[in-house]
């Protein structure tokens, strides 16, 4: 795998679309409501975030999955194998692993399919980007 074969904006990109997605999937639109009920979180519990920290270390690690997806696709640049292998790593990895730790820790259901389904969609998305875009 040669890395400088890899479109580092469409990284970025990938990397950003996590946002858009996440700003719209705990939105009051769709789940900010069942997943604070499900977290146990109030609003008051929510804007006591550190927000630069969390929302910088998400887009950090949100880099690392991105680049980490495009060096996976590096011989790729077809939408629908980027798709495929973001939906693949996303459910066989992601949400499996996931689905793991939410066994142990004895989290819900509902909050597992919440959080598991943003990250499927982000991974699905993000290979979509890096899978095309060349």
């Amino acid at each position: 795998m040669d890395l400088s074969n890899l479109n580092y904006l469409a990284i970025f990109i990938a990397a950003l679309s996590t946002f858009l997605i996440g700003g719209l999937w705990y939105s009051p639109i769709l789940f900010s409501k069942s997943w604070m009920v499900e977290n146990g979180f109030s609003e008051e519990d929510l804007k006591g975030a550190n927000m630069p920290m969390i929302f910088g270390g998400s887009f950090v690690l949100a880099l690392i999955m991105s680049f980490n997806l495009a060096a996976f696709l590096s011989d790729s640049n077809d939408l629908v194998w980027g798709m495929t292998a973001g939906a693949l790593a996303g459910i066989g990895w992601v949400a499996a692993a996931m689905g793991v730790t939410y066994l142990f820790e004895r989290k819900s259901l509902k909050l597992f399919f919440i959080n598991a389904g943003y990250h499927v969609i982000t991974f699905i998305v993000m290979g979509a980007i890096v899978g095309v875009w060349k």
